[in-house]
């Protein structure tokens, strides 16, 4: 049995808030594929990814296009027909992109070269935007687009990222170690993002865990460490059972709040093999 199969009711469900938003492929009327969450376009393709369509499904090529649409020439992605563009827009559709199977596309190009010219002095990433005011923790980078950003880096195994995704890695563990609210959109570690959720929207333990477990100089840390033994103390039986889902997807049978996920499951031993392998490495070289 395929996972589309397997979850035919959840898919039934996402299928039926397609024009939630006003738009098509829950896009807004204004054509916004950001807007709208957990119902947006690029969360639904996230799940959708997760469920099992891959590239070769009509349903992620119709969702590409419509992310390519909002592309402008210097590689930035608009989320929406009007206001500004802030670098969490391009680094969110650049991600979700990624995870459909449009890392290595041409059109891409662009977009991860802004990317490399937009990262701070801290290796992390942030929008100029400050809804909570200016203090002194907005001179940091956001922890959850710098989150988003390395997500997407970790698809392109190429040495001209090696330097970039080496000082997001270290600027996240450096955040696993400060705990505080960062970045003009206060992203902080608390008891909230120590709780198991999935999919993977927002910035929490699990998320943040998977991806630094593709980059060998976390792996190897001993901040990383302490993140995936608390992740590990959280199985059950041999599953992850989720803590906080969204709560308008707490029904849904891949995400169901309070029970064991298979799919959360399967993207944790992806982690740990990953880890597992670069600590036998080490211990080998």
């Amino acid at each position: 049995m395929t996972r589309k199969q397997q979850y035919k009711s959840d898919v039934a469900f996402l299928w039926s808030k397609q024009h939630v938003n006003g738009g098509e492929l829950w896009s807004g009327a204004d054509g916004s594929t950001g807007k709208g969450s957990p119902f947006s376009t690029r969360d639904v393709a996230l799940m959708l990814r997760e469920l099992g369509y891959t590239r070769r499904d009509s349903i992620v090529k119709n969702i590409a296009e419509l992310l390519f649409q909002h592309q402008h020439p210097d590689g930035r992605f608009k989320s929406s027909s009007s206001g500004a563009i802030y670098p969490c827009h391009t680094i969110g559709t650049l991600r979700v992109l990624c995870w459909l199977g449009y890392a290595n596309d041409k059109r891409l190009r662009t977009t991860f070269d802004y990317l490399l010219s937009t990262q701070e002095d801290d290796g992390g990433w942030k929008c100029n935007k400050f809804s909570f005011g200016r203090g002194p923790e907005t001179n940091h980078s956001n922890p959850g687009t710098t989150l988003e950003a390395l997500d997407a880096l970790r698809f392109r195994d190429q040495v001209k990222f090696k330097d970039a995704a080496n000082r997001a890695v270290e600027f996240l563990l450096w955040h696993g170690e400060y705990k505080l609210p960062a970045g003009p959109c206060h992203f902080g570690i608390g008891s909230l993002f120590k709780q198991t959720e999935f999919p993977f929207f927002r910035y929490n333990l699990l998320y943040y865990t998977y991806v630094l477990s593709f980059f060998p100089n976390a792996a190897h840390d001993k901040r990383f460490k302490q993140y995936f033994k608390l992740l590990s103390s959280k199985l059950q039986n041999g599953k992850l059972i989720i803590e906080n889902p969204n709560r308008h997807l707490a029904h849904l049978q891949f995400c169901m709040k309070g029970q064991p996920s298979e799919l959360a499951t399967r993207r944790f031993r992806e982690l740990e093999k990953n880890v597992r392998i670069d600590w036998k490495l080490k211990v080998e070289n």
